[in-house]
């Protein structure tokens, strides 16, 4: 448990600052972050008990103990959002639908086939469900492109898929009575330098016009795209890419989705955010960790991170942007990996939270940068590690240096009890 002394120092330091601790810890304690379902079993899915990922995708790593199948995938989660403090939402893939045994053929997917998905959030009081399709390992993506394809029935065949997860996104809205956030990400693209880079593009937003043709009620489901600079396999040219769904999100009035793994290695979606945020109503974050190329690692309090949360508190944009995970490391336990990222961008949040926004704005607008440099510096020694042992306290959830000891147990108790192999 914190010390009550510890963070009665903290904050009075804060509040020197001008900054409110105490309505920091609620204001974070309001923030739902989105756990990604396939941290857990390396993007396995239900489909079939081995697969290729393909669609430029890769896991590494071989740690005992994922999970083999929805009932070991769920119980894993529970576990570690017993870790995370805050009430968290949960991002499923369609490849996770439970079909009771039976071959179903993914433009054909139905809500029913997601229900103990949605009555499992309902149990445990998740704050909702968020959904994607699923346009790779499947026979009609094997050669890299999907609604972009040449074909123009391989193009209706992920039409429909489209259609069939919009439905069901909002049918998991309308359950949970929180507006689920639908993702389209696609491997579109190739590996050498192609002869027509716009009949692609132009197909592409054909078909994404007819994924989103029906009307849905924004309240149950809010439709997202997503971008990426390159992938395993399109190298040289993606059909999706930044500036093309840029300009498809402006003009459909879609969210656009940011990932951070998404860009070049020396390039930070932190300062996208608030440009991108004149144009569109709704952002959704993929917060993840590339390490020299888009590699998905798990998620650190990285300066990236740090100021990624600095640019949507600053912007007071919290209601406008959806945060979610999106990593997959199989070289450690994948539970561990799940309450790492989530700590670690809950902590970047509750930094940018308790940032003298009021004395730092006064300072740049009337010139004096270097006392804006020099407090900006001091945040640094800040003791936002009292404020955060704090709320973990009063969230009922271990403390860093404590909740690994949970993970060890669980491990040993549930988690080597699993067969090597799924």
């Amino acid at each position: 448990m914190a010390a009550p002394k510890e963070y009665d120092v903290a904050r009075e330091r804060y509040a020197a600052l001008g900054v409110d601790s105490d309505a920091a810890v609620r204001s974070l304690a309001s923030v739902p972050l989105s756990l990604h379902c396939w941290q857990g079993d390396d993007i396995r899915g239900f489909e079939r008990a081995q697969s290729e990922i393909g669609g430029g995708l890769a896991v590494t790593g071989s740690y005992p103990g994922a999970a083999r199948n929805a009932d070991e995938l769920r119980l894993d989660i529970e576990k570690a959002l017993s870790l995370i403090p805050g009430r968290h939402r949960l991002n499923l893939h369609a490849i996770y639908a439970e079909t009771g045994g039976k071959t179903v053929a993914r433009d054909e997917l139905l809500p029913e086939h997601f229900s103990r998905w949605s009555e499992w959030a309902l149990q445990h009081d998740l704050h909702g469900l968020d959904f994607n399709p699923t346009f790779f390992a499947h026979p009609l993506a094997s050669d890299g492109f999907t609604l972009s394809h040449l074909d123009s029935g391989v193009r209706r065949f992920w039409i429909r898929h489209g259609q069939a997860c919009r439905r069901i996104g909002a049918s998991f809205g309308r359950e949970l009575g929180a507006a689920c956030v639908t993702n389209v990400w696609i491997p579109d693209g190739y590996k050498d330098l192609p002869a027509d880079r716009q009949a692609p593009r132009e197909r592409l937003a054909e078909s994404l016009d007819e994924v989103f043709r029906e009307t849905l009620d924004p309240a149950e489901n809010i439709d997202a795209v997503e971008c990426k600079l390159f992938g395993l396999g399109s190298e040289s040219y993606v059909v999706g890419s930044h500036e093309f769904y840029l300009g498809y999100a402006i003009s459909r009035g879609k969210a656009l989705c940011l990932d951070a793994g998404h860009f070049h290695p020396t390039e930070g979606i932190s300062d996208k955010i608030s440009a991108v945020l004149l144009w569109v109503d709704r952002l959704l974050l993929h917060v993840s960790r590339g390490v020299r190329w888009d590699s998905d690692h798990v998620v650190i309090l990285s300066d990236e991170v740090r100021e990624i949360a600095k640019e949507v508190v600053r912007g007071n944009c919290l209601e406008r942007v959806h945060i979610g995970l999106d990593f997959f490391d199989a070289s450690i336990n994948r539970v561990a990996a799940w309450v790492i990222g989530s700590r670690a961008v809950l902590k970047a949040l509750l930094m940018a939270l308790l940032e003298p926004r009021g004395m730092l704005t006064e300072m740049e607008r009337n010139g004096d940068f270097t006392g804006r440099l020099a407090l900006l510096e001091q945040m640094h020694s800040m003791p936002s590690g009292a404020v955060w042992d704090h709320w973990c306290e009063h969230a009922d959830v271990p403390r860093d240096g404590e909740w690994m000891d949970e993970i060890r147990l669980y491990e040993h108790a549930v988690q080597s009890r699993r067969a090597d192999q799924h």
